[in-house]
């Protein structure tokens, strides 16, 4: 039961790098993060929704054009913390990049996320 509160919420999570418009990004963190959620990113450690908003639409604004994330694993939940895999791909094969997240629940939400991400290759055709 636990995994599937983990899984939905994770997959809401990245559902909004994959909006149709900017404008649902918002909403679809809500339904997925705390309001004090914790980033964990790339360029180190950010508090809030609107932190991982900024993320997520950098991310949508890649300068290759707007691409797919994707969860390509299983949730694996040991006990509180929840880890899974993804892939960004950007159109037309361009640049992908891989990694894997940590994310801790607190009632259903997502309070912590940790991105762990790999390097940018070109995507296999």
């Amino acid at each position: 039961m636990q995994e599937e509160t983990a899984r939905s919420a994770i997959d809401t999570f990245i559902s909004a790098f994959n909006a149709s418009d900017d404008g649902y990004v918002t909403a679809l963190l809500s339904q997925a993060l705390t309001s004090d959620v914790v980033f964990w990113g790339p360029l180190g450690r950010s508090e809030g929704i609107e932190a991982v908003e900024r993320f997520v639409l950098d991310i949508r604004r890649h300068p290759a054009g707007t691409g797919t994330m994707v969860r390509c694993s299983a949730v694996d939940m040991p006990d509180e913390w929840a880890r899974y895999q993804w892939v960004f791909t950007t159109p037309d094969g361009g640049p992908r990049l891989a990694g894997t997240d940590v994310v801790h629940l607190r009632r259903s939400l997502i309070d912590q996320v940790i991105v762990f991400a790999g390097e940018i290759e070109p995507s296999a055709s």
